[in-house]
């Protein structure tokens, strides 16, 4: 018998930037891990709500810890995120639903194309300053990621239909049952166990995880542990040539 697949599952909204982290990183080391990794798109603000959880920024002392922290992970992974100007209201008061629906509903129809537009998305709200709850916004975001105009525009009319709405509802509810309190989480499915990770900042834990399974199974000895657990596992990624 061959060893047990391994799976991640990376729950994730656009409206958190750690996620976005998470994101990058868990893209760039799918095929180093030999890992199947699996996209969900979720809505945190349900996730806050059934948790009982509280936003960091709404404590002064951590929405400044996290601005600063922002910016040395910007420069650690390469990822070119930015705090929007208007912070309050973009977390707050529009949120992130259109967005997330949009993203769910490519996951159902067009689901090569997830990845691509999860990360404009991002990119949209967190390097751009751009406004994710106009859909005009979302649709220019499709097509940056390369879809068509006509493919962008059919998704788009799906949001709000009953299929996409309770897609994202029981993936949001699935994290909740993993026992997510906020976002991103990281599901590993690895030797018949599942562990949930929370954050970005677990991701040698992850790799450790990993490392483990890999020295324990069959056909995977030749695999060192410096395979999975490297001085630095943020990498130089073609997704993002400039920091900007």
């Amino acid at each position: 018998m061959g060893p047990l697949p391994r799976t991640l599952e990376l729950f994730y909204d656009v409206l958190s930037p750690y996620s976005w982290l998470g994101f990058e990183v868990l893209c760039r080391y799918q095929h180093i891990w030999n890992v199947d990794l699996q996209l969900r798109p979720s809505y945190i603000s349900g996730i806050m709500k059934d948790s009982g959880n509280k936003p960091p920024s709404l404590l002064p002392r951590k929405e400044l810890y996290m601005t600063n922290d922002l910016e040395r992970l910007r420069q650690h992974f390469q990822v070119p995120i930015h705090v929007p100007k208007d912070f309050f209201s973009v977390v707050f008061k529009k949120g992130s639903l259109s967005a997330m629906r949009f993203l769910t509903a490519v996951d159902l129809e067009l689901p090569e194309m997830l990845e691509k537009v999860s990360r404009q998305l991002w990119m949209c709200a967190w390097s751009m300053n751009e406004d994710i709850t106009d859909l005009q916004s979302i649709l220019a975001a499709a097509k940056e990621a390369g879809m068509s105009a006509d493919q962008a525009q059919g998704i788009l009319e799906k949001i709000s239909t009953p299929r996409v709405k309770n897609q994202l509802k029981e993936t949001t509810e699935a994290a909740c049952n993993y026992g997510a309190f906020g976002l991103p989480i990281t599901v590993a499915h690895v030797d018949g166990q599942t562990h949930m990770l929370f954050g970005s900042d677990r991701l040698e834990l992850l790799a450790h995880l990993l490392a483990m399974f890999a020295a324990s199974s069959p056909g995977l000895h030749s695999i060192s542990r410096n395979h999975f657990l490297c001085s630095s596992i943020r990498s130089n990624s073609s997704s993002f040539n400039v920091l900007s």
